[in-house]
């Protein structure tokens, strides 16, 4: 049933507040009514998925180091496939594969390590000759690659619709979206161990303040993408996410057959080394790389000179491509961890804080697992993956637990 509440006025009281409507917000609160949780509110300061996730490149894969992050986007990736039949919503999901182009011996080996990983865990992935990569991607200049690491079931997606999906679904199982509402802050008390992960009893949160008014609640989840480092401090709870600026060009419709490309089979391609990416895009094509020199900052502004810095890139590594136009392009925001792996837990500082951030840069893709999970934790399941691992009190006991194929 679709909620009725207004949608520009905060309710008095929730069972659980989620911040942050992008892909991981929409999603779990989507599965959290799955579970038949009630009173469930997404707050959003702007409007859904207008944060990261309507930024980002849209890729979807599941060639990681980390068999959390595989197990993951495995199962994202089933979703995705899926979504059209289950949530009625095209997300124009092209499945041609991810290539990652290698340049040294020694990051082959790495990556001959990671698709060991992936095959025994199911996967399709294989590692190939520089004369195998040739042959899938004739647009890339071969100078200097060892060898190139493929899995042809990884591919990208419209986020946009994903998160319009998720949002839709959520609103006809009764959650509230209030958008255009800024948290404000947060109340807690001190009192008995609720329970669950991460909780020491200590604190526990009661309420979120908005824009739109005060909300009384028993959980809480931050799933605010590159600003929740931000809405940690608020609530008291140290969340190490830094935002970092990426950008990304579309071009104009190409021609294929001057360019000696098939738009319908050309992988997702990157070159691992400088991070320089590029796929189909519609009747174009869609590029992205780093800045120059890293911006840590909320900066989602483009660079004048960031241009130049792309096209270089195209020279040395796709120069069959370097003659299209430029369409469009924007800039948006990475959320890095030390680790650039996720954080997912309840806060030992706070019981009945959830998170769920600091995905440095597949956040889009792992959002439908996550959702799965964090609703699973929440609710006292039993999630199909062990995420014990990314829990933030990890930077203080066991380390980092480093993802190591991150561009």
């Amino acid at each position: 049933m679709e909620s009725t509440s207004p949608t520009d006025t905060a309710p008095a009281s929730a069972e659980v507040v989620i911040i942050g409507a992008g892909v991981m917000g929409a999603s779990i609160a989507y599965h959290l009514a799955r579970h038949g949780v009630e009173d469930i509110v997404l707050v959003e300061r702007d409007v859904p998925g207008s944060g990261s996730t309507s930024k980002a490149a849209g890729g979807v894969r599941c060639q990681f180091s980390d068999e959390v992050n595989i197990a993951l986007a495995t199962r994202s990736l089933e979703v995705l496939r899926n979504f059209e039949a289950e949530f009625g919503v095209d997300i124009d999901l092209v499945s041609n594969g991810y290539l990652f182009l290698l340049d040294s011996a020694e990051v082959a080996e790495t990556f001959a390590a990671n698709v060991e990983l992936q095959q025994s865990m199911g996967l399709d992935s294989r590692m190939l000759t520089v004369a195998e990569v040739a042959e899938l991607a004739p647009y890339i200049n071969m100078e200097g690659l060892v060898a190139g690491a493929f899995n042809p079931g990884d591919g990208h997606c419209t986020p946009e619709a994903v998160v319009s999906g998720y949002v839709s679904a959520a609103r006809s199982l009764g959650v509230q979206v209030l958008k255009n509402c800024e948290v404000t802050g947060f109340e807690s008390t001190d009192g008995a161990d609720l329970g669950g992960s991460g909780s020491n009893g200590s604190r526990r949160v009661t309420a979120v303040t908005t824009s739109k008014g005060r909300i009384e609640c028993a959980q809480v989840v931050c799933a605010a993408g590159a600003w929740s480092g931000i809405i940690g401090e608020a609530a008291g709870v140290d969340l190490p996410v830094r935002p970092l600026r990426r950008e990304i060009m579309v071009s104009e419709p190409v021609d294929e057959a001057a360019l000696g490309i098939d738009l319908t089979q050309m992988p997702f391609t990157i070159d691992f080394s400088t991070s320089f990416y590029v796929h189909p895009e519609g009747p174009g094509l869609l590029f992205g790389c780093p800045d120059e020199s890293d911006v840590w900052d909320f900066d989602d502004k483009r660079n004048p000179d960031w241009l130049p810095t792309l096209a270089e890139l195209i020279e040395t590594r796709a120069p069959a491509l370097g003659d299209v136009e430029a369409k469009h392009g924007w800039a948006g925001l990475y959320e890095m961890t030390p680790d650039h792996n996720a954080l997912i837990g309840q806060a030992e500082e706070l019981s009945g804080f959830f998170y769920a951030c600091g995905f440095s840069g597949h956040g889009f893709l792992m959002g439908p697992a996550v959702g799965e999970v964090v609703a699973d934790l929440m609710t006292g399941g039993q999630p199909f993956v062990d995420v014990s691992g990314l829990d933030k009190r990890r930077f203080a006991t066991s380390g980092l637990r480093q993802e190591l194929n991150i561009v």
